[in-house]
């Protein structure tokens, strides 16, 4: 059997990190197992759907390396790939189970259906349809025609039927359809459910495994009643844990201690690579003490075996750690390209630039950040006209070497042919020689007068970057202030 998975968003918003995850596992099973890998767009629910999303999508997907070898942009065999393009299919097969018995018209109104709800409610019941319309008469159905009442098409779930299926994830799963309730397939303005739309889909393109979040568990049993009443072999499926916040809880969208969506990360200077690594690990193991894999290894080592049905804790720390591996790894002028923009709109550099300085300023700083948007607040010294010199900083300008110190080094300074590291680095070793004065006593001396900051990246390369004009001012605003 060859594997043919799909990821299907809706178009209602931008792609969330559950949603990618969820299209990685997809992506990694497909290729594991020499299988195909769909992206298909469900857009049944119009009222919702965000215009520019699908595209939006698509980028993301793009930018993530999860490529697809059906769908938007692609094509394939089993097209068109978004629901809306599908309308002509699904009502043949509507029309199928309404003729078959199977399913039938409805005409409740939102009023009746919201009282219906409530008294289960107040009894202590699940809230289910009661099926006041299964058993319509033509003059009935004449009648609330004629009253102008629109309806929905419901599927006729069968009674005292327990719905069995193996989860990849979750094990055995069973459901009574008792409680579930004759359910729409088709809406009032005649666009097909998710539930009724997705099982088509999934049946007329072949899918043999279905991967996904464990919220759609509950729509599980439904489909398999489609697959059923058509006749249709069932897929597999697998639904994948729930995604938490650092305190253990359902992550929601409101949740500001995590940024949720690719496309901030992507803002953020994140690179594809980190993400993908990092998402595969939320809620998958490969076993073993490994945490950094390249896409082709993730391949190689994915089973939904090792998928946990634990919820999986989004650990910021992990991605920024994980994040400022994959940063030193990459080539500098990858980095420099996505810290542009950031410079540019900190206002740190304008539309032209000297590249080979702002080069220099990313590597100086590329073993230091985590992600690229932090570089304007760490490198801010190299940008600002005065400095300000506060708590420890302040504190090491009172100490008695640096009258001493500051003077001898801005004289050098003031002399030096060429302003580099190389040199910068010599006439430090010759303000040692000079004053007596080493170690902290010299290089933290010379950093906080030149940057303010008592730590940073190598000293030499920041007081070239700074440039002599910069560093030979604040040398000499300290002296005065001594």
């Amino acid at each position: 059997m060859s594997v043919r998975v799909r990821y299907a968003p809706s178009p209602t918003g931008h792609l969330h990190i559950g949603g990618a995850r969820t299209a990685l596992f997809n992506y990694l099973l497909a290729k594991k197992m020499g299988g195909t890998y769909i992206l298909r767009i469900e857009d049944t629910d119009q009222a919702r759907n965000v215009e520019q999303a699908e595209e939006k999508f698509l980028e993301n997907f793009r930018w993530l390396g999860l490529l697809w070898d059906e769908g938007p942009g692609v094509g394939g065999e089993y097209g068109p790939y978004s629901c809306m393009e599908r309308l002509d299919i699904y009502q043949n097969y509507v029309d199928q189970l309404l003729a078959e018995g199977k399913a039938y018209s409805c005409y409740c109104t939102e009023e009746e259906l919201e009282k219906e709800r409530e008294a289960l409610l107040t009894k202590g019941q699940m809230p289910r349809y009661m099926g006041r319309c299964r058993h319509l008469t033509e003059e009935q159905k004449a009648a609330f025609e004629a009253e102008g009442r629109k309806k929905t098409v419901r599927f006729r779930v069968p009674e005292g039927k327990i719905i069995r299926f193996t989860d990849h994830v979750r094990g055995e799963m069973q459901f009574e359809s008792d409680g579930i309730g004759d359910f729409v397939i088709v809406k009032s303005d005649g666009i097909p459910t998710y539930n009724f739309a997705v099982t088509i889909d999934d049946h007329l393109m072949k899918i043999t495994h279905v991967i996904r979040g464990e919220e759609h568990l509950s729509n599980t049993p439904r489909q398999i009643l489609i697959y059923q009443a058509f006749g249709w072999e069932i897929p597999e499926f697998a639904h994948v844990s729930l995604i938490l916040n650092q305190d253990g809880k359902k992550l929601s969208k409101r949740d500001e201690s995590i940024v949720q969506f690719i496309e901030q990360y992507r803002q953020l200077g994140y690179l594809p690579e980190a993400l993908i690594n990092f998402l595969a690990l939320l809620g998958w193991s490969p076993g073993g003490e490994q945490e950094i894999f390249s896409l082709e290894e993730l391949v190689e080592a994915f089973s939904l075996d090792r998928v946990s049905k634990s919820g999986a804790i989004f650990d910021t720390e992990k991605l920024a750690w994980m994040n400022g591996y994959y940063i030193k790894q990459a080539d500098l002028e990858r980095i420099v390209e996505l810290a542009i923009p950031h410079l540019q709109r900190a206002g740190q550099i304008g539309e032209s630039f000297d590249r080979e300085w702002v080069t220099k300023l990313v590597s100086l700083y590329k073993e230091q950040m985590s992600y690229v948007a932090e570089l304007p607040e760490l490198a801010k010294q190299f940008f600002e006209e005065q400095v300000v010199y506060e708590g420890e900083a302040a504190a090491v300008l009172k100490e008695e070497q640096v009258p001493v110190v500051v003077a001898a080094f801005l004289e050098k300074a003031k002399q030096l042919p060429d302003w580099n590291a190389d040199s910068i680095k010599a006439a430090l070793k010759e303000v040692q020689t000079e004053t007596g004065y080493k170690g902290r006593a010299l290089f933290m001396t010379i950093r906080v007068a030149a940057t303010g900051q008592t730590h940073g990246p190598d000293l030499n390369q920041s007081l070239e970057l700074l440039g002599r004009e910069r560093v030979v001012s604040r040398l000499q605003n300290v002296l005065v202030q001594a």
